[in-house]
């Protein structure tokens, strides 16, 4: 069963990255031409990270789900999966839809709900709190790459 639960819980965190790359299938060339600050990371940095970064929500999780099943943690999954969904919808309003106001204040909603799992994890396990401080590290410094990103491309990022 503790097999089962943290297999589950990765297949949800890869889902959500399936879904986001739906989306970002140009991203790289989309990525490329846009006028970036100069402490932009290359694109090709994105994949891996965020790679890592889903199995360390997955771990996450599972290590809640398992010190009090859905049941004892209903709140702390399901906000989980709530900043899971909003995750998966950022590449959308950013890539895909080409929305740079939007896709901003999104991202600062995903702040916001990162930082209340992991606060929320971290009552429950404080190890799995702590495995979301580096997402909690890269969502803010992806917001201020967003910021910086639509300020400087208005005519694309609308």
């Amino acid at each position: 069963m503790r097999v089962f639960g943290l297999v589950a819980w990765g297949l949800l965190c890869y889902a959500a990255a399936a879904i986001g790359a739906v989306a970002s299938t140009r991203a790289g060339a989309f990525y490329a031409e846009l006028a970036r600050p100069d402490w932009a990371p290359p694109g090709w940095l994105f994949a891996p990270v965020w790679t890592v970064l889903y199995g360390l929500m997955a771990v996450a999780a599972w290590l809640v789900w398992r010190a009090r099943g859905w049941g004892g943690a209903r709140g702390a999954l399901g906000l989980f999966v709530v900043q899971l969904a909003v995750n998966a919808l950022w590449t959308w309003l950013f890539f895909a839809w080409r929305l740079g106001g939007l896709a901003f204040a999104e991202i600062l909603l995903l702040l916001v709900l990162i930082a209340a799992t992991t606060l929320a994890f971290w009552r429950i396990r404080p190890l799995a709190g702590a495995l979301l401080l580096p997402y909690l590290a890269w969502v803010a410094f992806a917001a201020a790459l967003t910021w910086a990103t639509w300020q400087r491309n208005p005519e694309v990022l609308g």
